[in-house]
């Protein structure tokens, strides 16, 4: 079959054959060669990315896969950039992995290669929710951190974050300085695999307790909780490494009706139970959900594999359960925050919340309705964390979210935290019950007193590099042929945040935007609707986000007032034939 492959990816692909590699890899690779030209171009068409936040891809032997080699690479050049950029003193980093096939198996080549490279290594000693890795870089004052993860990716991935001293995932200038570092690293040779045992420092419960104190000092409604103990909780971990935590601060929380979904509390990268561990598709909770109706809970809680997101399920005015996306949870917490710091006399006029450009306006309603400001930053919870360093010490942090159910409350963590999540939605939902209403009630009245906002994400995936390359293709076209309105209403802003300008269609003017440059197009009509594009940064995915919004007078008609927003949304979607 060689006869068939490209030259230069036989060549490259030839050179995975010597013996610097180990037997396995050399045999899947000779295997590739001989038997399966696709997959052979798909490991090796290219060098597996460090990316702004680190690498993400599928498992396996080549130059493009998640292997020994492409990870000990990465590490070789962040620890070469950390000895440039620290000049004095130990530097230190900290490690943590989640529940995928080779994470732990990961996390020990990187703790290798620091260790080799005489950088100090906090190793977990078992898996933990990426959170604590952001929260053990600032306890421990380290210089950067990494975590092992592929999110909700399918089971085929892994991937591998880094973060630096605030506990936020890297960002400029740091981002494309290890970048640099990391491409210069051209041969595994370069690599010092040798573990120096000596500079690894296994870290675990003790930890564990420190970082839940912590959780445990953010509730704002501890007498409330004490009256409502008993509210039946389901959550599931989805195999995840939510299992070790989350079950820990509800009940330190106060909550003592904690279900668990036994199947999915076993740790195992397959994700067995489910067909993707992703908390944003209903079918990863229906488990949860069969239990709750069967044990009349009310409600239902799911981390993802690294527990940063959590999806939310809640019983509506029929009683039957719902999902909650990520902005109806954001939209919730953030209400619930506001109004108890506002009755405990805490706001005093220097507070801020962050939410991404493509999460719901809805949140900056409330925030302005509690004259609080919100800033709209980049798609990544990294640009949240970059807000709160920006902020610290002159501002006070309340919370910032992302529509990928993402959310944070409170400094200590610089990443998204579904262990604290957890905590917070179950604080609401028994504050809600104080005040004789349901989850829903507090959405409803969310929607009747700033607006009634409604979201939907289509997410078309594109593998491989036929994939890549075709998704590149739609962001040209709808860049050189952008719509001139959207159900009816004309578009009246175009923010290209690649281009960092934003076109005032009406004025024919330019503006420029404040931002650091990113992959993103926004379309803006007459009547607040919201369009949102963009290639998705951790999967071969091009996404579209929409909103639109209307007034809701009274609950009696939110079902009228939803179907018209609904079919304004499908309209703007059949216009961009994006279905």
């Amino acid at each position: 079959m060689e006869k068939n492959i490209d030259k230069q990816i036989l060549e490259k692909a030839r050179t995975w054959l010597s013996d610097k590699y180990d037997a396995e890899t050399r045999r899947q690779v000779q295997y590739l060669i001989d038997n399966d030209t696709q997959e052979l171009v798909e490991c090796f068409y290219r060098t597996l990315e460090f990316g702004t936040g680190g690498l993400r891809g599928i498992m396996g032997a080549g130059s493009n896969r998640m292997n020994k080699y492409t990870v000990g690479m990465a590490t070789q050049g962040l620890a070469n950039y950390l000895k440039k950029e620290i000049k004095n003193g130990q530097i230190k980093v900290a490690i943590a992995y989640d529940c995928r096939n080779n994470s732990s198996f990961f996390a020990k080549i990187a703790a290798s290669v620091l260790s080799a490279n005489d950088i100090k290594v906090y190793l977990f000693d078992s898996l933990r929710p990426t959170p604590e890795l952001s929260f053990a870089v600032c306890h421990f004052s380290c210089h950067s951190g990494i975590v092992i993860t592929a999110s909700h990716n399918p089971k085929e991935y892994n991937g591998y974050k880094v973060y630096w001293s605030d506990g936020g995932q890297i960002v400029s200038p740091h981002d494309k300085n290890i970048i640099a570092e990391v491409n210069k690293i051209a041969d595994t040779d370069e690599v010092k695999f040798s573990e120096n045992g000596e500079n690894i420092i296994i870290i675990g419960d003790e930890i564990d307790d420190i970082y839940l104190d912590k959780l445990c000092s953010l509730s704002l409604s501890p007498e409330i909780i004490k009256k409502h103990s008993d509210i039946k909780i389901v959550y599931t971990p989805l195999h995840g490494t939510g299992v070790k935590l989350v079950p820990k601060i509800l009940q330190r929380m106060g909550f003592t009706n904690i279900i668990n979904v036994p199947e999915q509390d076993i740790n195992d990268g397959n994700f067995p139970t489910v067909l993707s561990p992703n908390p944003e598709e209903s079918s990863a909770l229906k488990m949860a959900i069969d239990k709750a109706i069967a044990i009349n809970a009310d409600l239902v809680m799911a981390t993802d594999p690294d527990a940063d997101r959590v999806g939310v399920a809640v019983r509506n005015k029929d009683n039957e359960f719902v999902l909650l996306n990520g902005n109806q949870t954001a939209a919730i917490l953030t209400y619930y925050l506001l109004t108890k710091w506002e009755e405990k006399q805490l706001l005093k006029g220097n507070e801020y919340l962050v939410k991404t450009i493509v999460t719901s306006n809805l949140i900056k309603e409330i925030a302005d309705k509690f004259n609080v400001e919100c800033f709209d930053v980049l798609t990544g919870f990294k640009y949240i964390a970059e807000k709160i360093k920006e902020n610290e010490g002159i501002k006070t942090f309340i919370a910032g979210g992302e529509e990928s159910y993402g959310f944070l409350v409170g400094e200590f963590v610089r990443d998204k935290d579904a262990v604290m999540s957890c905590a917070m939605i179950a604080e609401t939902a028994a504050w809600a019950k104080d005040n004789g209403k349901t989850f829903i009630d507090l959405l409803l009245d969310i929607y009747v007193k700033f607006g009634f906002y409604k979201e939907k994400l289509i997410s078309l995936t594109k593998k491989g590099k036929t994939g890549v390359e075709e998704i590149q293709k739609m962001m040209h076209n709808f860049r050189i042929n952008p719509p001139h309105e959207l159900a009816g209403s004309d578009v009246i802003f175009i923010h290209d945040y690649q281009k960092s300008e934003t076109a005032d269609v009406r004025s024919n003017l330019q503006l420029p935007i404040n931002q650091p440059k990113s992959n993103v197009l926004q379309f803006i009509t007459e009547d607040g609707t919201v369009v949102s594009i963009r290639p998705s940064g951790t999967e071969p995915k091009i996404k579209f986000y929409i909103s639109s919004h209307e007034g809701l007078d009274d609950v009696e008609n939110y079902d009228k007032i939803s179907t018209k927003i609904d079919i304004k949304i499908q309209k703007i979607i059949d216009e961009l034939k994006i279905s």
